[in-house]
């Protein structure tokens, strides 16, 4: 059964069809305790609706067996039984799918429909119980008893029930939009206590088993307080809806008269002389004339300008698809700076600005000259790996300026977000572009010198890896088309030189490390940091501190002793320092007495910096038994190591102190174990590896150490040890070791032959294979170490135990 009635109170989402009928005159209905009603009657099932006494509805009628009652009903005595389904989604109702106390109705009136339905107008009468259902087919009858009406109580109790009904009714009438005005009054006009409960009740929008509940309430005044149960919760949900619709509606009127007033103001400014944000698209449009860019990019902005004019300045979107306009016209796409192909002045440029780094300044000259040749080569991605204050990103700054390209540095030290690389979507809040197309933004030029300095010192963490982000920007097969999130297309970045910085390798990425044309930087010796000083350092400092007209003289025995007492470093920045700290006391003589001495000697430099912080004595006393001195490699350059070895009473352990890594306490029990196989070889008692303790310590012990060099060091302070013969003076030594006693080759040799060079020490120790790795120092940098060159473990201790 399906029905095209809704009820008049109804929530603000429904629509009205019409009002439900009722009798004009109240008091012309029948005594429902009068009507005469058969033992056995026609049931009509009814889905979401239950029909009370006194009450008019028009029911269309659908279903066969329905309609077949309705037709026999209304051809006999119209009267009909009118019961509600218990679950509106059952199509075909059996006996149990249908409520036992339903309402006889009157069938008023029977409408034959167009399309083959049947339409009724029904009034309900009286109230029955079902007994017995005796046919089910062709359609429901069963024996009924009615129910019989309670007299409505007279008392002040009552009436006040009833009052509060109607006001409760009313209220929900007057908040509900969709309900007319008609039905107030309506409301107003019934006199009759219970048909106006049975009438609020058919027409309140609640769940049909209330409904159901309130028709099988015998007594009238448990109808009516359950009733005003279901008003006051319907009132509330009312009152709830109709707040959040004023409330929405208010928003509503809020953005209408803003824009409104910004339509006001687009006219004002239009007859003042045009828009400021159709200027700005206008002025956007002309520099996009004469920008040489890609075809791409020129569709791309087209479309942009095309969406901005269509968009209100108002709206949030407008500064996104306007600041994404603005970058692609900065970004110079296809204006490069031209290279100076004079390979004699770039030379000359690059000797002038750094002292040595010849193999660095060969590289940059070979790819000057093929572009001189060809006129166009994919640029090479250049890394210089070396210790800190060396001046690799000095260096990039020179490499620049020799070759007539802009310089910009990207510092990657910490970064950890991925994006800082590739650029954030556009759509985020605060997004920009990455920190590559930024650059090239601000130089305005596609064809610049990139330091991307500490590329060891990348992050990576749940925002992403920015060192696999950078895989695509530093591939010369792929950086062609360098995609960024923000500019949401493909820049060509193959004709930026890339140079990279890094401390340490281990710490780059193996895929990165790949792509990367390493160059080694190793520390300067004395006599180049001399140089540095004199033709750089000095100058610098003596301009820095207001000294130009105040000259004096460093002599270069004064500027060797800075070097040798005060500074213990690959690079040249604490040697820096130092000669800050000497023009600070020159500047402060000529502050307060208005003048200085013409040279700087050796005592007044001890005056100014205090006592000497090194000294080279330290190795003049490595005179007893059992010490050794090693050369290591660190990021920082190279180092001095002394090991120690002691032997005591016990049961032949060995025992390593000194924070050492897995690889050097491997290379100890080697040297152990190669001694103690050879012990008659060396004349040491193959007894005392039994009764003594043997303790190996390195110095420095909260430095952590590892590697395989330090091999043969530990080799020969053990043998001093249990032999008690010395380990020569001023005799340093590097080398892995075998069990078989074999010396194999190592690396990092010039900055531990240079490590060797400023601690004073004039012999070292090395693998036959490392000879090679000196050619790559100066001679005169080396002038005055003797080198002893081996193949085993015996010449080891041959050289070095006197």
């Amino acid at each position: 059964m399906s029905m095209d009635i809704e009820h008049f109170l109804l929530r603000a989402e429904d629509e009205m069809d019409f009002l439900p009928i009722i009798p004009l005159n109240e008091s012309d209905q029948e005594d429902p305790n009068g009507v005469e009603i058969p033992d056995e009657i026609s049931l009509l099932p009814l889905r979401n609706t239950v029909l009370f006494p006194g009450v008019v509805l028009p029911i269309t009628v659908g279903r066969d067996k329905s309609i077949k009652a309705v037709n026999e009903a209304y051809r006999t005595d119209k009267l009909i039984g009118v019961v509600a389904q218990k679950d509106s989604n059952v199509e075909d109702p059996g006996i149990g799918d249908i409520e036992q106390v339903g309402t006889v109705a009157r069938i008023v009136k029977l409408i034959k429909m167009p399309d083959g339905g049947t339409t009724i107008i029904i009034q309900g009468k009286t109230r029955f119980k079902i007994e017995e259902i005796t046919s089910a087919d062709p359609w429901f009858r069963a024996k009924i008893s009615k129910l019989e009406e309670q007299p409505f109580p007279k008392d002040a109790d009552f009436a006040a029930y009833v009052a509060n009904i109607k006001d409760l009714a009313a209220d929900i009438v007057q908040l509900s939009p969709n309900i007319p005005s008609e039905a107030s009054i309506i409301l107003r006009n019934i006199e009759n206590p219970a048909f106006l409960i049975h009438f609020v009740s058919s027409n309140l929008n609640t769940d049909i088993k209330d409904k159901q509940k309130l028709l099988e309430l015998n007594q009238i005044r448990q109808r009516a307080d359950l009733l005003m149960q279901l008003l006051q919760k319907e009132l509330q949900f009312a009152e709830l809806k109709n707040k959040v619709t004023n409330k929405t509606r208010t928003e509503l009127d809020k953005q209408q008269r803003e824009y409104f007033l910004q339509q006001q103001m687009k006219s004002i400014k239009e007859e003042l002389g045009g828009d400021a944000n159709s200027q700005e698209i206008k002025e956007m449009q002309k520099k996009a004339e004469t920008k040489k860019w890609p075809a791409t990019a020129k569709e791309l902005f087209k479309k942009g300008i095309e969406k901005l004019e269509r968009m209100h300045p108002g709206t949030p979107d407008y500064s996104v698809v306007y600041n994404h306009l603005d970058l692609m016209l900065e970004l110079p796409w296809e204006d490069y700076t031209e290279d100076r192909y004079d390979l004699k002045k770039a030379q000359q440029t690059l000797d002038n600005d750094h002292y040595g780094m010849k193999k660095i300044k060969e590289r940059i000259l070979e790819y000057l000259a093929v572009l001189k040749l060809k006129g166009d080569l994919k640029s090479p991605i250049l890394c210089f790996v070396g210790p800190p204050g060396i001046g690799k990103t000095s260096l990039g700054r020179s490499i620049a300026s020799a070759i007539c390209r802009k310089y910009v540095r990207v510092s990657l030290g910490g970064l950890h977000d991925e994006s800082e690389i590739r650029g954030h979507r556009k759509t985020y809040i605060g997004a920009m572009p990455g920190r590559i197309l930024q650059s090239i933004r601000k130089v305005k030029s596609s064809n610049p010198v990139i330091i991307l300095d500490e590329i060891d010192k990348v992050g990576s963490d749940f925002r992403g890896d920015p060192s696999s982000a950078l895989l695509e920007v530093l591939d010369p097969e792929q950086n062609h088309t360098f995609y960024d999130n923000y500019l949401e297309m493909e820049y060509d970045l193959s004709k930026v030189l890339f140079i990279a910085t890094a401390n340490n390798l281990q710490n780059i990425q193996p895929a990165l490390r790949d792509r990367l044309e390493i160059i080694d930087l190793s520390g300067y010796a004395v006599e180049e940091k001399m140089e540095i000083a004199k033709r750089h350092l000095v100058p610098k400092q003596v301009e820095a501190h207001g000294l130009k007209g105040n000259p004096f003289r460093i002599s270069e025995k004064v500027i060797e002793k800075i070097i040798q007492d005060y500074t213990r470093e690959s690079g040249v920045r604490e040697l820096d320092r130092q000669l800050a700290s000497i023009m600070r006391y020159q500047a402060r003589q000529v502050a307060m007495h208005g003048k200085i001495s013409s040279t700087l000697t050796a005592d007044e430099v001890e005056k100014i910096l205090g006592k000497p912080r090194y000294t080279n004595d330290l190795y003049k006393t490595v005179n007893m038994a059992g010490v050794a001195v090693g050369l290591a490699w660190t990021y920082l350059g190279g180092e001095i190591l002394f090991i120690e070895t002691s032997l005591s009473d016990g049961k032949g352990e060995l025992r390593l102190t000194g924070n050492l890594g897995n690889v050097m306490k491997e290379s100890a029990s080697t040297a152990l174990t190669y001694l103690q196989s050879n012990a008659k070889k060396y004349k040491i008692d193959p007894k005392l590896f039994e009764k003594k303790n043997i303790h190996i310590h390195i110095p420095e012990g909260a430095v952590p150490k590892d590697g395989p060099s330090a091999g043969i060091t530990m080799m020969t302070a053990i043998a001093s040890a249990l032999t008690g013969h010395r380990v020569k003076p001023f005799l340093a030594m590097t080398g892995e070791i075998t069990l078989r006693g074999q010396v194999l080759p190592v690396g990092g040799i010039k900055e531990k032959v240079l490590a060797a060079r400023r601690a004073g020490l004039k012999e070292i120790i090395m693998c036959k294979q490392n000879e090679r790795d000196l050619e790559e120092i100066e001679p005169a940098f080396i002038k005055g170490i003797k080198f002893h060159f081996v193949k085993t473990m015996s010449q080891v201790l041959e050289l070095a135990l006197v």
